[in-house]
């Protein structure tokens, strides 16, 4: 795991340097859905507070039961049944896709946690997000309810070759830019995963869900 974390971080900074950019503008998330407790704990001794989660039931267990001052987002499909397990212990949630979930986001005590809205820049019918024509009235509809929405997220395809995401990328680039203007608190993008995190990093992104390159799995989703 050690070596991995360094890899990415090497590789991260050379990618903000490439780019113009401070390496510190970028969020590390470390995907720990297939890593053990233990290389949790690891990545978590060696600097990483960023974890990310894609099933409500694992992820109110960790939260649970290591660290507390881990900050834990969700990145996956989250049911509206599964949102009192998580709203109490995560960051941020990455995949706010319908009005449904922002209505049930809300309720419960206190303020719930920022939120990123996840855009289907892809087109692909297996994957979740608004379309990119609709992600401006979704996010207005959001803050209208008085939702905490941060930035914008997205899944590019997989593929084995990293400059095929780069359209994607720049093209939520351009949605988030557009966005701000209107809404200042649009400013995150959480893109990039283990086969593509460098080129996000060049096209702006402000987070990185990278699992893999990490802690060393069999590829997966990340």
């Amino acid at each position: 795991m050690a070596s991995g974390l360094t890899a990415v971080r090497a590789a991260v900074a050379a990618a903000a340097s490439r780019a113009g950019r401070d390496p510190g503008s970028v969020t590390l998330v470390a995907v720990s859905k297939e890593a053990s407790d233990a290389a949790v704990v690891a990545a978590y001794s060696a600097g990483l507070s960023d974890f990310g989660e894609n099933r409500a039931d694992a992820l109110a267990d960790r939260a649970g039961s290591l660290p507390g001052d881990i900050h834990w987002h969700f990145i996956g499909r989250l049911q509206s049944n599964k949102v009192r397990r998580i709203r109490p212990v995560i960051t941020l949630l990455h995949s706010l896709d319908r009005p449904s979930l922002a209505e049930q986001w809300l309720k419960g005590a206190g303020t719930p946690p920022p939120v990123l809205v996840q855009v289907n820049v892809s087109g692909e019918t297996r994957k979740a997000g608004v379309e990119p024509a609709q992600a401006a009235s979704f996010v207005s509809t959001a803050l209208a309810l008085g939702l905490d929405v941060r930035g914008l997220m997205t899944m590019a395809p997989l593929n084995s070759d990293a400059e095929a995401s780069r359209s994607h990328f720049s093209a939520l680039r351009r949605l988030r830019d557009d966005l701000r203007e209107r809404h200042p608190s649009i400013g995150e993008l959480s893109m990039g995963m283990t086969g593509d995190y460098e080129v996000a990093v060049e096209e702006g992104a402000t987070i990185l869900r990278v699992g893999r390159a990490i802690f060393g799995l069999p590829r997966h989703d990340d």
